[in-house]
């Protein structure tokens, strides 16, 4: 491996972290050959750190690699940091003891589980300063910093994550290794600013002075936390990477003076622990002591009212007396019952917290043991017995005593309080406003009433009976007594009296509004049936009709003249109805009978019987005027109706028939195209003449509209219809002459012969199945088959018949008329050579010539024609040329070049 090689994997390793503290064999040359700042930087850690140990044991070493050679100060070392015992040294001074002494020290390191990977006893006797620092660094990874673990990771990591978790508050530490995150030197300021804030201003240091932080730092930790200065500021500011065995070495320094406070803490926390429970146990004893006080007190306090027992002379204030006690079993003692629970509870929940934190058991203070509690709370409960015992015995003699007075008030207030209000009840006037049904009510409560009354009489002779014990008993409130028992007496009689009367005038007043209730129910028979009958009259007399036909009219009008015979009769009945309202109105007055409510059984008064009688009257000329008027109305409609429906019905039939002859004409090819057009022309001529028939139509249409007539039975044509098919047949016509003048045009300029002509519209019309004038692509394309194209179902046909449509339906619609068919066949089978046909004319023309004289040309064509050509030929240049010579050539082509070539 090379030099860099050996960097890298260095490197990787550490990163690594997977046996960072086992160094591979060739680790220490490789390390040492690095950088001769890093062995300075160990060299000084090293010794500063073996001195901090060494000075325990009252020395110390100048030279690392010179003081070790003998093996003694090394055992020395070995065992200040293990504090065990090593074998004895060789004292001799030859360098065989030497070895023997070095050897001691190696196998005490090996038998601690370290792998001392070539380090030679020898090599250290001989001085070798790598081997000797690889040692060290091996004894302080052993015994400073394997130990180190910190949330189950190990030495190096646990020691990194220790210093990560201190310097976390610190916004610019960033520990994320040993070499270069600690060179600015706040690292180490903040590890002791964290445990000790008091040994350095912290706010001060600044990221860009890495001396003053670095020296900062060091000064402290030597002066104040006995930690030997064990690197330089100016090396570790002078490295680009200071060694990373030299800085964990002092950073492992912090750590253990550290966790030293923090075993102290530790400590602390266990006596707080201690004393906190202590504190708890007392606390619960104040507690005990003050309850069982306040219990006792409350106890003391209570017996002497219990037994209390002088009786009180009424029974209100026995009442009182007994309502005091059970407020006291109510209330008072079960909070206590409560607290003596507690008490006890309490006392239980303290015994068991000092016999489990191993304390002596707590005894209470004099007379307040929970046994001394128990038996106050004995006497308490015995007072109280005898107590409600005796107060109930006295209250049950005072009841006696006022028990007859209590029944005579009481069975007193009862009577009075039924009797209360009777007397006007009694005399109440309320049967003279009442109606029958009410009537019949007061009856019935008026025998309940009575037998009430009857029941009541029982109640009357007890109280006077117990008033006369009273007497008797010389009651010290007689004189009351007597005075209320007299006046119930007196009161009973009257009742009496009053009842007798009441019975009668019901009685009396029921059999009057019984007359008076007949008469209204058949009133009210009558009157709804009639009421109902004039409703309906003036219903239909007010109805509105909308009749269309004069049979229509005729039946409403022959309904009103039946509806005008029933009118005498029912004038009878409205006469019988209102009599039977006089005669009730001759009982009201005879026997002064209030009549207070209306009709029961019908809402139908006389006045509104009359009122609506009146009304129909009026109605019925009104109705018999409104038919008569309806009636001329509609034979003035039907007039209108007849007179449109003769015309239209001769208009439409002439109208379709012409429709189908003109079909005809243009489908069925009878003569030369000539002659279908002079008899199309002879048509329309017809038709033009035919519009005075339209426009007269036009305006007994506008009569009926007017009439609003919406329907007419006498025809199937409408106004509408007649418009639509007289406006189709003019565009027809106009269209179809079109149609064969162009065919002609065509015809003659292609000179396609009459014949093909005849063949080319039987092919289409063949085609043609619903006669629409135009055929679809696929009718089309069975229709060019019949004609004998060749555009079978291969490519090559398909693509012939998507040429021919681009030709026969330039817009897409896929629809090819019988003009854009027949322009495509005259193009296809008319001669197609029609440039050189109109050259070889020329040629003729010219006598054979390749040129021709404007003579020749107006010799040989009529004049418009030959200037025609004179003025748009051009001069012609060829070899046998002569002035004035046109070029008839190129000519001919122009007059092709624009269309078909």
């Amino acid at each position: 491996m090379d030099h860099h090689h050996h960097q890298q994997h260095h490197h990787n390793q550490y990163d690594g972290g997977e046996n960072d503290y086992m160094p591979q064999e060739d680790d220490w040359d490789r390390d040492m050959l690095l950088d001769p700042a890093w062995e300075k930087q160990q060299r000084k850690t090293f010794t500063a750190w073996c001195n901090s140990h060494l000075r325990k044991a009252g020395t110390q070493i100048d030279n690392i690699e010179e003081d070790f050679r003998d093996g003694l100060k090394l055992m020395l070392l070995l065992e200040v940091i293990s504090g065990e015992r090593l074998a004895k040294p060789e004292r001799g001074k030859m360098r065989v003891h030497k070895i023997s002494n070095v050897n001691k020290a190696l196998d005490f390191i090996a038998s601690k589980g370290v792998k001392l990977v070539s380090i030679g006893a020898e090599e250290i006797v001989d001085g070798n300063a790598k081997m000797t620092l690889g040692m060290i660094w091996t004894i302080i990874l052993r015994f400073a910093i394997q130990d180190i673990s910190v949330e189950e990771t190990s030495a190096k990591e646990g020691l990194l994550l220790w210093c990560q978790r201190k310097t976390a508050p610190y916004k610019n530490v960033n520990i994320q290794n040993f070499h270069i995150s600690w060179k600015d030197g706040l690292g180490f300021c903040a590890l002791i600013h964290r445990h000790r804030p008091e040994l350095i201003d912290y706010g001060k240091l600044r990221k860009d002075d890495p001396m003053t932080n670095l020296n900062t730092a060091f000064d402290v930790a030597e002066k104040y936390l006995d930690i030997p200065k064990m690197l330089d500021a100016e090396d570790i500011v002078g490295t680009a990477r200071p060694d990373e065995k030299a800085i964990m070495t002092y950073v492992s320094s912090f750590y253990h003076a550290f966790s030293g406070a923090q075993k102290a803490e530790t400590a602390a926390n266990r006596i707080c622990k201690v004393l906190a429970v202590n504190q708890e146990n007392e606390q619960l004893m104040e507690d005990y002591e003050k309850l069982a006080s306040d219990l006792l007190e409350w106890i003391r306090r209570t017996i002497p009212w219990l037994e209390n027992r002088v009786p009180e002379n009424t029974m209100q204030a026995m009442q009182q007396k007994l309502e005091d006690f059970r407020d006291y079993r109510r209330l008072h003692k079960p909070p206590k019952v409560q607290e003596k629970c507690q008490l006890e509870i309490n006392f239980n929940t303290l015994q068991t917290k000092l016999r489990l934190s191993n304390r002596p058991a707590f005894m209470p203070s004099e007379g307040k043991m929970v046994s001394d509690i128990s038996n106050a709370w004995g006497g308490l409960e015995g007072a109280e017995k005898g107590y409600e015992e005796w107060l109930l015995n006295e209250i049950r003699r005072l009841e006696r005593l006022d028990h007859l007075a209590e029944k005579f008030r009481q069975k007193a207030a009862i009577h009075e309080a039924w009797t209360d209000g009777k007397e006007e009840m009694l005399q109440d006037k309320d049967f003279e406003t009442a109606t029958l049904s009410e009537i019949k009510a007061l009856l019935k409560k008026h025998e309940a009433f009575e037998s009430d009354l009857a029941a009541h009489q029982d109640r009357v002779e007890q109280i006077a009976a117990i008033a006369q014990e009273l007497n008797e008993l010389e009651y010290y409130d007689s004189p009351s007594v007597n005075a209320r028992c007299q006046r119930i007496c007196d009161q009973w009689d009257l009742l009496g009296v009053l009842t007798q009367k009441r019975s009668e005038a019901l009685q009396r007043t029921e059999k009057l509004l019984e007359t008076i209730d007949q008469l209204y129910l058949e009133f009210a028979k009558r009157a709804a049936p009639f009421n109902n009958w004039m409703e309906g009259a003036m219903e239909d007399l007010q109805d509105t009709f909308i009749v269309h036909t004069i049979e229509e009219i005729q039946g409403l009008s022959t309904a009103h003249e039946q509806f005008k015979a029933t009118l005498p009769e029912a004038d009878k009945e409205r006469q019988a109805i209102l009599g039977i309202h006089n005669e009730i109105a001759k009982i009201v007055q005879t026997y002064h009978v209030n009549m207070a409510g209306t009709n029961p059984y019908t809402t139908i008064n006389p006045q509104e019987i009359n009122a609506k009688w009146d009304k129909v009257r009026q109605l019925v000329p009104q109705r018999d005027q409104a038919l008569v008027e309806e009636h001329a109305r509609q034979q003035n409609n039907e007039r209108l109706r007849r007179q449109f429906a003769n015309q239209a019905n001769v208009i439409g039939p002439w109208i379709q028939t012409k429709m189908e002859e003109i079909g005809r004409i243009s489908i069925e090819m009878h003569g030369t195209l000539e002659d279908q057009l002079t008899h199309l022309r002879q048509y329309e001529k017809s038709i033009v003449n035919y519009k005075p028939k339209i426009d007269q139509l036009e305006g007994d249409h506008q009569l009926i509209q007017e009439a609003l007539i919406f329907d007419n039975k006498h025809t199937n044509y409408t106004m509408e219809h007649i418009r639509v098919g007289w406006e189709q047949l003019l565009t027809t016509i106009a269209r179809t002459i079109n149609e064969i003048e162009n065919q002609i045009l065509t015809r003659d300029a292609k000179g396609i012969s009459q014949d093909q002509m005849n063949e080319f519209r039987a092919s289409f019309n063949h085609f043609d199945r619903d006669h629409s004038g135009a055929l679809g692509a696929e009718e089309f394309k069975a229709c060019l088959i019949s004609l004998g194209f060749d555009i079978g179902n291969d490519a090559q046909g398909e693509a012939e018949f998507s040429r021919i449509m681009s030709i026969v339906d330039p817009n897409r619609l896929g629809l090819v008329t019988f003009q854009a068919f027949i322009d495509f066949m005259s193009r296809e089978t008319a001669d197609t050579d029609t440039a050189d046909q109109v050259m070889a004319s020329f040629k003729v023309l010219a006598g054979d010539k390749n040129y021709i004289l404007a003579d020749e040309l107006r010799r040989e064509l009529p004049p418009d024609q030959a200037e025609y050509c004179i003025a748009r030929m051009t001069p012609y240049s060829g070899p046998d040329t002569v002035p004035g010579a046109l070029d008839y050539m190129s000519f001919s082509t122009a007059l092709y070049g624009e269309s078909d070539l």
